[in-house]
């Protein structure tokens, strides 16, 4: 299939081939600082690099995708959401690989985040090459790249002054690097000459601490930010990596970096595109341990499936804002994949070639890994939401009662049955949720009008339930109940819910009752 055009992945794997030439390898890269729980604003960088870089690889290129954890970042401030808060406070300017993790179930602060992300990136298909900076940088693999910056240092400096206004241009003796004390481990320390080679002194200003260090073995000196990304373009050789709007915006970090990449390290900066930030809608208090609303790709993949998430970024470009729902709309975000599935296996038909075209790439962009062998099994979430309410919560049950599902169908049809669930238990408003009465339970309060139109409706549809080849039918069969007996449709409806179910309303009636074994309503509503 020509992939050309289809899919802004395929758009800019073009873009690159064009500007960075023909090549052996292409270098696609992301990374983020574990400073805190790392959340699905973030993630939205590392999906959309993993789909450039398969955009790639379906253009028959070799790909390396590289995920930098900046874990020799200072630990600046402690997120609300950490415990032991009076604790991690004692450790502030430390190098965050250097503060305890305070659930003690990593070796340091920053490798619980990374491995919390490594866990879970497998799920969705996403398999990149981790980069540890701090183990990079205190191996000195980065001293030249240091020593270039010394040597260039005013260079540097204009190209960071281009970018200020004259209130906030370098001021004084200004340096393109920070050293963590040797002695106390944090980086309040100020330089105070570099040799012209590879020494740099530098004293404590916190600890008095003061020495001189040889950067072809020190391990405390790393640039700056804005010089540290660039410095690490050259260095990996990278080809794309996009950037946050606020990084993107004009005269942003991505500008200066850019400058200093080509002017101070001769090479071309990457190519990049902007993405957006994510908004995020009816989240239930209880679903996060998180403090406000931090969601993460565990958070996700508790509603939605890994291909779920998957078309969540495929299907919008990545400068457009979007919003992730946790309420009624989840419903709908299943029904668009579903026919985007459809179209993709041909089951639905679509006006031109174009459509079906983007929309199969998109479905293709959406599958963890390979496309499956057969259509997946379809569903309606809000039916499967239904079915699983109507078994109690017993998901090998409501799949079990299934007509027509393969072997190969149900590993897939079970990750949607426990989202859908998860979804019923924590995320759906209480109107949704609902538990059918035992046989022998305690009546409901009608009147004596609704109590004969419900023995009616026992007697003339239940009964009969497997005559019914339609919801339309039974719709039909149940509004000439509610005629036949005088009583008002809506009365009847409810007083069908609250025999049922206890409530005023309920899942649409027909469907309802027809996904239902007979055996169990005609016990629930006997004493009628």
């Amino acid at each position: 299939m020509d992939r050309k055009h289809e899919h802004w992945a395929d758009e800019t794997a073009l873009k690159i081939i064009r500007e960075k030439g023909e090549k052996p390898c292409y270098t696609c890269a992301s990374g983020i600082t574990p400073s805190g729980t790392v959340h699905i604003g973030n993630f939205r960088e590392i999906i959309s690099v993993d789909l450039v870089a398969r955009a790639l690889r379906d253009q028959g290129k070799q790909v390396r995708f590289i995920y930098s954890w900046d874990d020799y970042d200072v630990f600046r401030k402690v997120p609300k959401n950490m415990p032991k808060q009076e604790e991690l406070k004692g450790y502030l300017r430390f190098p965050i690989t250097m503060v305890p993790d305070p659930w003690e179930r990593d070796e340091n602060y920053a490798r619980h985040h990374e491995a919390d992300v490594e866990t879970l990136l497998p799920q969705v298909g996403i398999y990149p090459e981790y980069l540890y900076q701090a183990q990079r940088y205190r191996a000195s693999r980065y001293a030249p790249g240091i020593l270039k910056a010394l040597e260039r240092r005013e260079a540097l400096k204009k190209i960071l002054d281009a970018f200020r206004d004259e209130e906030h241009k370098i001021q004084g003796d200004w340096w393109p690097v920070s050293v963590f004390c040797e002695q106390c481990n944090r980086d309040e320390t100020h330089v105070d000459a570099w040799d012209g080679e590879w020494g740099l002194s530098y004293h404590c200003t916190r600890c008095g601490h003061k020495e001189t260090l040889d950067l072809r073995r020190s391990r405390g000196v790393k640039l700056g930010w804005r010089v540290d990304w660039p410095m690490r373009w050259e260095y990996e050789k990278v080809d794309f990596e996009p950037a946050g709007k606020d990084h993107h915006s004009q005269g942003g970090s991505f500008d200066t970096a850019r400058r200093v990449c080509k002017e101070v390290y001769n090479w071309d900066a990457p190519v990049s595109f902007r993405y957006d930030f994510i908004g995020t809608k009816g989240i239930p208090g209880k679903m996060s341990s998180s403090v406000g609303t931090v969601i993460t790709l565990e958070d996700l993949l508790q509603v939605y499936t890994p291909e779920l998430v998957r078309f969540l970024f495929a299907g919008t470009r990545p400068n457009t804002e979007f919003t992730i729902s946790f309420d009624l709309d989840v419903i709908k975000l299943y029904e668009d994949y579903d026919r985007i599935e459809r179209i993709a296996w041909k089951i639905e038909p679509v006006k031109d070639e174009g459509t079906f075209k983007k929309a199969r790439r998109i479905y293709e962009f959406s599958q963890v890994g390979a496309l499956p062998r057969i259509m997946p099994y379809q569903i309606p979430f809000r039916h499967l939401c239904n079915l699983i309410q109507i078994a109690d919560g017993d998901l090998e049950k409501t799949i079990a009662g299934l007509e027509g599902v393969q072997p190969e169908q149900v590993p897939a049809l079970k990750t949607r049955g426990c989202c859908a669930r998860f979804w019923i238990d924590i995320c759906a408003p209480e109107d949704f949720r609902f538990k059918l009465r035992s046989p022998g339970e305690a009546r409901a309060e009608l009147g004596a009008a609704e109590t004969q139109a419900l023995r009616e409706l026992r007697d003339r549809v239940i009964a009969h339930i497997q005559d019914f080849t339609d919801d339309k039918t039974c719709a039909e069969a149940i509004y000439n109940v509610a005629e036949d007996t005088g009583v008002e449709s809506k009365a009847l409806f409810r007083a069908s819910y609250q025999a049922l179910i206890g409530k005023d309303q309920g899942p649409r009636l027909a469907n309802f009752l027809r996904s239902i074994r007979k055996e169990r309503l005609l016990g629930i509503l006997e004493g009628y």
